[in-house]
């Protein structure tokens, strides 16, 4: 298949935020632009037949008048439209695998009428075999080309892009999808890796300071060992490197403020339960005020 960038879309501001970041990262992968609609189905008997035939003409309407905003907006780029038909977690997780990046907004209307709740926003970002981005409404200034203040656009209010590693774990999916993005947009690239001190070394730190500042040495060796084939590999990206100490989540939440993306990544493993995600990036998705990347990795 064609590589391409597909974002979800209903009426929601996030969604139109989510269809203006896609535009400008299909403009930057040189691909193109796909807008999909899933309309649930079947209808639920709380939608008489006719209203869901009106729904349907309403988002096909909605649909054409994005395509046609982000063609006035990126003349060139090649848009296109799906309604679907089904349930909206199979029907975009689906898409995502198809697609290069999927963009989804982070909130939206709830309901019969707006798909990208955040349980179904969820399901995709926990199953989906590629990298899937979400962004909110209010996060960025006024699309290229607009003219006009607006709910969102193609990059957030930050700058730069922040990465968040484990140096425990293979990363190399989230290296490579934050660099291609680093490299793209020209943006600082900020990589953060949080530890902590095992237990049984806490009095000892205490006790002798030395100890501590040790294990900070050996986790800031240990993220420069990982990120050094890389540097080599996008010579052109200006990368930062810090190791920190305490939760995660926290210290990627609170370098997202001034960030236009965070990334984090997602183990690929199946769960009895359902779609997994870990707590670093369950964090991001609700708490990061610029848009968020989860890229899947084994």
């Amino acid at each position: 298949m064609t590589p391409h960038v597909t974002v979800g879309m209903d009426e929601s501001p996030e969604s139109l935020a989510a269809a203006l970041w896609a535009a400008e990262e299909a403009s930057l992968l040189d691909v193109p632009l796909h807008l999909i609609h899933v309309e649930e189905w079947p209808v639920t008997a709380e939608v008489p037949v006719l209203s869901a035939e009106s729904l349907v003409e309403r988002y096909e309407t909605l649909l054409r008048a994005t395509a046609d905003r982000v063609r006035a907006d990126r003349p060139g780029l090649d848009v296109t439209t799906e309604m679907a038909r089904g349930r909206a977690p199979a029907e975009l997780t689906a898409a995502a695998n198809e697609a290069e990046v999927t963009v989804l907004g982070s909130r939206g209307l709830g309901g019969v009428v707006g798909f990208l709740i955040g349980s179904v926003s969820l399901a995709v970002v926990g199953r989906a075999r590629r990298p899937v981005v979400l962004v909110r409404s209010g996060s960025a200034s006024s699309g290229a080309g607009s003219g006009d203040p607006d709910p969102g656009s193609g990059s957030g209010s930050g700058s730069g892009i922040v990465l968040g590693v484990d140096i425990e774990q293979p990363c190399d999916p989230l290296l490579a999808f934050a660099f291609g993005e680093a490299a793209r947009r020209d943006e600082e690239l900020r990589i953060v890796h949080s530890w902590s001190p095992p237990p049984a070394a806490g009095y000892t730190a205490i006790l002798n300071p030395s100890v501590g500042s040790g294990l900070g040495q050996k986790a800031a060796e240990g993220l420069a060992g990982m990120v050094g084939p890389w540097r080599s590999k996008f010579p052109a990206v200006r990368v930062t490197e810090q190791a920190v100490v305490g939760p995660a989540a926290a210290a990627l939440v609170d370098a997202s403020r001034s960030a236009g993306l965070l990334v984090v990544g997602r183990r690929s493993r199946r769960s009895p339960v359902g779609p997994h995600l870990g707590h670093v990036a369950h964090a991001a998705i609700h708490h990061s005020p610029a848009p968020v990347a989860v890229v899947p990795f084994e």
